[in-house]
């Protein structure tokens, strides 16, 4: 990559086989840069394309010898598919910047982002985390501000009970589309701002997670050593369903998660709450789920868990720090599967 001055901004955006959203979402960022009130902001994009394996560096590639000489973006092609964590790690370690704009594939900024983020960005200097308004593509805001994963949580997901979750409502995660800057714990990575100052104190995102609970861990340990969050819906990013992973759409359909859904889920609880909490957490999805059976028998509209929760909670459980279970990677024959019971 070619060596450049410091920008103000550097923006990390992941590629995994969706090129042209890829190139969609850096255009928004060109605009955005360029700002609506002329005065341009400084920043470059790095583009991190996770081993796609499809053709996607050649067409990113394409697509950057069309831009004018000297746009500020940059390609690195990662040897392997690095999960969200390491590609990110990749995209905000290119680059020494003053602040670094986490943000997916699948998304794109308005051209007043900056505009809108920077001028709170500078007047709040003990932040480390600033999470934009993000909307669906046909309209509606998306829920990305939320509370910490906990037993507590465990047992209102799994329970699906008003009663439950009116009772343990300061524990619910979501905190719903216009939250309450003071109960924001942490907030999605979909589209985050970052502090460089914070990035450097902290270290690098946990390449311990391949994909999902990351952005929680890393909210973890900001608030931990002192850094505050702030949210900012007047800049707003719009953000497509489905467009970057397929756990969502699995939730919908109740079918069986991916094996690094779980090893992310005990990984985040055990170094939120330890050991005793990551059990906690696991005793009380039972407790949850007993109750939601004993619904069912009343009330057939209440949807059923995903296939094999039972059992795939318990991934991990006697390794917590184990093996992130990432597809194509040949599971450690030291570690059992799980620590728990069958389903």
């Amino acid at each position: 990559m070619t060596e450049h001055n410091d920008p103000a901004v550097v923006v990390s955006i992941i590629n995994y086989r969706t090129a042209q959203m890829t190139i969609d979402c850096a255009r928004s960022v060109l605009a955005a840069f360029a700002g609506t009130q002329g005065t341009p902001h400084d920043g470059r994009i790095v583009i991190v394309d996770n081993r796609s394996d499809d053709g996607s560096v050649e067409q990113l590639e394409a697509w950057m010898a069309t831009l004018p000489s000297g746009s500020p973006v940059d390609l690195v092609a990662s040897p392997t598919n690095s999960g969200f964590s390491g590609g990110h790690n990749q995209g905000m370690g290119a680059q020494r910047a003053d602040y670094y704009l986490v943000l997916n594939s699948d998304a794109l900024i308005r051209p007043d982002f900056f505009d809108q983020l920077m001028p709170v960005v500078r007047a709040q200097p003990k932040t480390g985390l600033f999470a934009p308004r993000i909307e669906y593509d046909e309209g509606g805001v998306q829920n990305t501000a939320f509370r910490f994963h906990s037993p507590q949580s465990e047992l209102i997901r799994a329970g699906r009970n008003r009663l439950i979750t009116r009772a343990f409502r300061h524990h619910e995660v979501t905190i719903g589309p216009d939250p309450d800057p003071a109960a924001i714990e942490w907030a999605s990575f979909a589209c985050i701002l970052l502090r460089g100052e914070m990035v450097r104190a902290l270290g690098p995102m946990d390449e311990g997670y391949f994909l999902y609970y990351e952005d929680a861990e890393y909210c973890l340990r900001a608030r931990r050593a002192g850094w505050q969050i702030a949210y900012i819906p007047e800049a707003i990013a719009i953000h497509f369903r489905g467009g970057s992973g397929p756990v969502k759409t699995l939730q919908k359909e109740r079918a069986e998660l991916p094996a690094y859904f779980y090893s992310s889920r005990t990984r985040f609880l055990y170094q939120a709450h330890g050991r005793a909490g990551l059990l906690a957490a696991n005793l009380a999805w039972y407790a949850g789920a007993g109750l939601r059976s004993l619904q069912r028998l009343v009330r057939r509209s209440i949807p059923q868990l995903p296939k094999r929760e039972a059992r795939n909670i318990w991934t991990n459980f006697t390794n917590p720090l184990g093996p992130d279970r990432r597809p194509g990677r040949r599971p450690d024959p030291s570690v059992p599967e799980t620590g728990g019971p069958a389903a």
